[in-house]
């Protein structure tokens, strides 16, 4: 049980997500960095497979720090930090990322 760590995360956490084309994330993380996940290979296991049918990868959205689709389908915020790539501000200026980002949204209990 000493392994076991209380607190704040320690990997950043996702606040927005963007659906791009080929399927990939633009995402935007609370330490300010954005990023670029690819869904793709996650398609060969069946739990991802919903998602190939692009008007439900479209419907991604925050919830809990993550990303989520219907039925349940999300991903851990520390393996979307960890498998995306950085993306250049200057890439990202013309997404206007305010416009879009829905606020952090959790359960209700």
């Amino acid at each position: 049980m000493e392994d076991i760590f209380y607190g704040e995360p320690t990997w950043p956490r996702v606040i927005s997500v963007i659906p791009l084309d080929d399927y990939k994330l633009l995402l935007n993380f609370n330490n300010g960095e954005h990023r670029i996940f690819d869904v793709k290979p996650s398609f060969q296991y069946d739990v991802y497979k919903p998602i190939m049918d692009k008007e439900v990868f479209n419907l991604v959205k925050v919830v809990c720090d993550t990303i989520e689709w219907p039925g349940d389908i999300d991903y851990c915020p520390d393996t979307l930090y960890a498998r995306s790539v950085p993306v250049n501000t200057d890439i990202v200026a013309p997404f206007d990322i305010s416009a879009v980002a829905e606020p952090r949204k959790g359960y209700n209990i």
